[in-house]
């Protein structure tokens, strides 16, 4: 972005760029459009070049809202809308920000899902960096680019776990992205900061190779100490580049997602959402239904269905959370009942990774249970006899709540509570219209996804969507206020809390676990505040007094507005 403010959330009241003509118009984050003033278009010889009605920024947003609800898919609407992202900034977040409740679910999950699928297809401009292994000694001169000087804040990834999807190669980039314009959206961060970045090392994905649109690098995905080489060269790099950079992993398979932000975590400031996002919201959304329930965070025994990176980054939130109300880390530990493909987690088994092994049970905890295939513990078996108050869903896999599960689940508990978490909305472990009918409207539900409301005492009740955009933008808005070095759990931890402090269950029993996606900005400060409180507890946050806090998440908040422009000489 040519000319933009030293410190873009502060929005100075002239703004200076040399740029004129088709240059300013093709800047996505200068382009004003239509809403170019007339002294403007004389200064910056835009005449001829706009029709000559100036629009307001309202009017502008009423006719994209107007188009973009004409079109017949969602699909469609992900495409106008990044086509107007890389066209004029300032209209796509007003947009985005005067409507997230209708466009949350276009711009990220579920449609970003299929957008990923199609992201060849649907590519006309880059946005942020493409870095694939061919050109690994090419990275910091990829980086040194001037254009990319006041970045603050990296989303990641290397495409292999796209949501539920599986390995989409390049077209994860649509994650990023996303995910980078819900930091804007939701957590105030100027877009000129925010840079999304894919890591190609291949795909295994043989419909993406045998697609001769496809834009990636085709070749079959690298593993092993060639793949790490190339992340230790790009990390090395961004650090080198950004010593104070936010960098969140987004997406990574469950054999690297763990591995590498223990790696780096320590090395720079970076968090994976999938894993410590995912169970902060999951975190603050038990924490809230403790008020629908009455069964106290010391009682609860969870099952988790889905026993990767996400499903034991949420059983570790919570076992923490369960130290914290009194219990010691062995008892903890033990009410947490951990299934994937396998069944079970138990002793002995072969296919444990580290990241699971504080989580796997005892085998004479299910030695007497009746299986009901033998050889293996399965979700069922763990349901009926272990009896959990809990049921999470991070396992892509639709369908996998069955009836019986769901009405197993009803008979063992009074309120039981399920959180089918897995995205797209077609991953889903099950609907909240059949959970409800198979608890017979007593479970407490919470979803990755948005879902239609139900019926409830005759009237419609919002199904609470369990989604990460409650937390992230929040957290990354309060590291970067006040320069965190790291981003530690307890941090998580803060953030779930607040998420719960703001439960409307909290004052009504009756009321949704979660406060509404309008609200998210709010709810992204209070998240930050109590982020950077915590950072500046643990010692590791910048110079600053807690009673200066509030200050330093204010300035970096940015509202998507146009400035007067001068034109520099």
């Amino acid at each position: 972005m040519s000319g933009s403010p030293k410190n873009p959330a502060a929005q100075p009241f002239v703004f200076v760029t040399p740029l004129s003509g088709h240059q300013l118009l093709s800047d996505s984050l200068l382009n004003k459009g239509t809403a170019f003033t007339d002294p403007e278009r004389d200064e910056f010889e835009l005449h001829g070049l706009l029709p000559p009605r100036v629009a307001t920024l309202d009017e502008q947003v009423s006719r994209r809202l107007q188009v973009l609800r004409g079109f017949a898919t969602d699909l469609e609407r992900y495409s106008f809308l990044r086509e107007l992202q890389d066209t004029n900034e300032t209209v796509f977040y007003a947009l985005l920000t005067r409507n997230i409740e209708e466009l949350l679910p276009i711009v990220y999950t579920p449609t970003v899902g299929a957008a990923c699928q199609n992201f060849s297809q649907l590519f006309r401009k880059p946005r942020g960096l493409f870095l694939s292994l061919p050109h690994r000694k090419r990275i910091r001169q990829i980086l040194a680019n001037p254009y990319f000087d006041k970045t603050e804040v990296i989303v990641v990834t290397d495409g292999e776990r796209i949501l539920g999807l599986g390995d989409q190669g390049a077209g994860g980039m649509g994650i990023p992205i996303g995910k980078l314009a819900l930091y804007t959206a939701c957590g105030g961060i100027h877009p000129c900061t925010a840079l999304p970045i894919l890591l190609d090392v291949g795909t295994d994905n043989e419909e993406r190779l045998a697609d001769p649109l496809y834009v990636g690098l085709r070749r079959e995905r690298v593993r092993g100490a060639e793949y790490d080489d190339f992340v230790e060269e790009f990390i090395t790099a961004v650090s080198e580049r950004w010593p104070h950079v936010l960098l969140q992993w987004e997406d990574f398979a469950k054999s690297n997602a763990t591995r590498l932000l223990d790696r780096y975590r320590d090395r720079l400031c970076s968090f994976n959402d999938d894993v410590q996002g995912t169970a902060a919201v999951a975190t603050g959304t038990l924490l809230s239904a403790i008020a629908v329930t009455g069964v106290p965070l010391t009682e609860q025994r969870i099952a988790i269905f889905g026993a990767g990176s996400a499903g034991c980054g949420i059983a570790g939130l919570l076992k923490a959370a369960m130290v914290e109300a009194g219990l010691s880390d062995k008892e903890a530990a033990r009410r947490f009942y951990m299934v994937d493909q396998d069944g079970l987690l138990v002793e002995g088994m072969n296919s444990i990774v580290p990241f699971q092994a504080p989580f796997v049970q005892d085998r004479s905890v299910c030695a007497s249970w009746p299986l009901e295939h033998s050889g293996r513990v399965a979700l069922q078996d763990v349901v009926r006899n272990a009896k959990p108050s809990t049921l999470i869903g991070v396992s892509g896999q639709p369908g996998s709540f069955s009836e019986p599960i769901v009405r197993s689940m009803a008979e063992i508990n009074r309120r039981p509570v399920i959180f089918p978490l897995s995205n797209p909305t077609s991953r889903a472990e099950a609907t909240p219209a059949d959970i409800q009918r198979w608890s017979d409207g007593r479970a407490v539900v919470g979803t990755g996804s948005p879902f239609p409301p139900l019926m409830r005492d005759g009237r419609p009740f919002k199904v609470d969507q369990t989604n990460n955009s409650y937390i992230f933008p929040g957290v990354g808005l309060g590291a970067i206020a006040v320069q965190a070095s790291r981003v530690t759990d307890t941090m998580f931890m803060a953030a779930a809390k607040a998420l719960a402090a703001m439960s409307p269950a909290k004052a009504d029993s009756g009321g949704n676990l979660l406060p509404p996606v309008t609200a998210l900005r709010e709810i992204s400060v209070a998240v930050a505040r109590a982020v950077a409180v915590q950072a500046l507890n643990e010692g590791i946050a910048c110079d600053i007094a807690e009673d200066e806090i509030d200050a330093a998440i204010a300035a970096k908040m940015w509202t998507p507005r146009y400035l007067p422009y001068r034109r520099s000489s």
